[in-house]
C-alpha cells in the first residue's frame, strides 16, 4: 500500500511531467518551463502539498471539490487536454497506470453514491 506522501509525490511528477510536455511542444521552451509553465507548476504542487483529500483520491481530476483558482484551473485543463494523450508517447507506464487506477476510483466512487 502507498503512503500519503508517495501519493502527493507521485501525483506532483506526474503533473509536472505534463506541464513540460505541454511547455515545450505549446511555447517551444526547450530548457525547462516558461515563466507561465512555471507558475503553474508551482501552484499545482503547492496545491498538492496543502490538498486534505489525498488519503481518499487517486487523482485531482476524480476529487469532488476543486481547489484551483478558476484562471488556474483552466491552465491546468488545457495542459491535461493537451499532454493527456500524449503521455503515452513519452511515459507509456506512467500513463496506462494513470488510466488503470483513474478508473479504478471513478468506478469505487460510484459505488459510493
Amino acid at each position: 500500500m502507498m503512503t500519503i506522501e508517495q501519493k502527493r509525490q507521485r501525483e506532483q511528477v506526474i503533473v509536472s511531467q505534463m506541464i513540460a510536455l505541454y511547455c515545450k511542444r505549446k511555447h517551444h521552451h526547450r530548457d525547462g518551463l516558461c515563466p507561465e509553465c512555471q507558475a503553474l507548476d508551482t501552484y499545482a504542487k503547492m496545491r498538492s502539498e496543502r490538498c486534505s483529500f489525498m488519503e481518499s483520491k487517486t487523482f485531482c481530476s476524480n476529487c469532488k471539490v476543486h481547489c484551483y483558482k478558476p484562471e488556474m484551473r483552466e491552465k491546468i485543463k488545457k495542459v491535461m487536454r493537451f499532454s493527456g494523450p500524449r503521455m503515452i508517447f513519452y511515459h507509456p507506464l506512467m500513463a496506462i497506470r494513470h488510466v488503470i487506477e483513474s478508473r479504478r476510483e471513478k468506478r469505487k466512487m460510484g459505488e459510493k453514491t
